[in-house]
């Protein structure tokens, strides 16, 4: 069965766990490391011939179009991680409705195609923020990638339903819901699909979690980011203990362990899985189309 394969394209100061300690205002001040990131991300997928689902920041697509450009060139899908990776309780309908709107508008331009989906900075799409649903239907968008069923300080909707799903909006309107993998355990569920958990917990953690879900006849949604395979990022000056842990624990071993599941597992694109064809990059214009 094949599953679906995600990362958050960000920069590595850009994270919710250092948002007290860096203003946004000074991200350009911060050494830019997501093109060797990603391009180190792209070789492991290609040697184990995957693709993947990047849910690109419009602040760092628009600093780095031609990186955005290689994703779609590669085989791989562009979608949206909103502009300036603002948590949707700290934003608001209207402040989320304007971010939605620009970093598609960034996306598309780049791309020169439509952009399919969407995923929560921080999955911050909980019991508090399910106006975003109707937002996300009202700009075209066909899927989300934002609901993560678990119960967690920063996210969470404990009563999620797992796997993907149809969410009726009412109105006549639906959306496509790919949460994130999770796991059974007493009293609840558990992150299994990616970031800290899959860096902290052992392969068989994660391995299990993937068959458990292929047993039940569901993909997968796995997600990832680029700055995941970077041990060597620098350390950012005020960042509490608590955070730096979250941050940088098991990266070492990240790059090993991942290719490991590539290994064992056959991984594509949500837009892929869903039947809503691929962004195809026409290479002497540019452009990209949808195919």
């Amino acid at each position: 069965m094949r599953n679906i394969l995600t990362f958050d394209l960000e920069e590595y100061f850009q994270v919710s766990g250092f948002e007290t300690s860096v203003d946004p205002a000074r991200w350009g001040r911060f050494e830019s490391r997501v093109e060797d990131q990603t391009r180190r991300v792209l070789d492991l997928l290609e040697a184990h011939g995957a693709r993947a689902t990047f849910f690109v920041l419009g602040w760092t697509a628009e600093r780095h179009p031609e990186l955005v450009r290689t994703l779609v060139a590669r085989g791989h899908e562009v979608a949206s991680h909103g502009y300036h990776h603002r948590r949707l309780d700290a934003a608001g309908p209207r402040a989320f409705r304007r971010d939605l709107r620009r970093s598609r508008r960034v996306l598309e331009d780049i791309v020169g195609c439509p952009v399919h989906g969407y995923r929560a900075p921080s999955f911050s799409l909980t019991e508090r923020t399910l106006w975003a649903l109707p937002i996300l239907a009202e700009n075209g968008f066909l899927y989300d990638s934002s609901i993560m069923p678990t119960l967690h300080d920063r996210y969470g909707v404990p009563s999620a339903r797992p796997g993907p799903h149809d969410l009726e909006l009412g109105g006549g309107r639906r959306i496509r819901e790919l949460p994130p993998l999770t796991r059974r355990i007493p009293g609840g569920r558990l992150g299994a699909g990616g970031g800290g958990w899959f860096r902290l917990f052992p392969l068989a953690w994660t391995a299990g979690a993937v068959r458990r879900e292929n047993a039940l006849g569901r993909p997968a949604v796995l997600y990832f980011h680029p700055w995941e395979l970077d041990p060597a990022q620098p350390r950012i000056a005020g960042v509490g203990r608590g955070a730096r842990f979250r941050h940088f624990v098991g990266m070492s071993g990240a790059e090993r362990k991942l290719g490991s599941l590539l290994a064992r597992f056959r991984f594509t694109t949500a837009a892929e899985l869903l039947g809503l064809g691929s962004q195809r990059l026409e290479r002497r214009t540019g452009t990209a189309r949808a195919g």
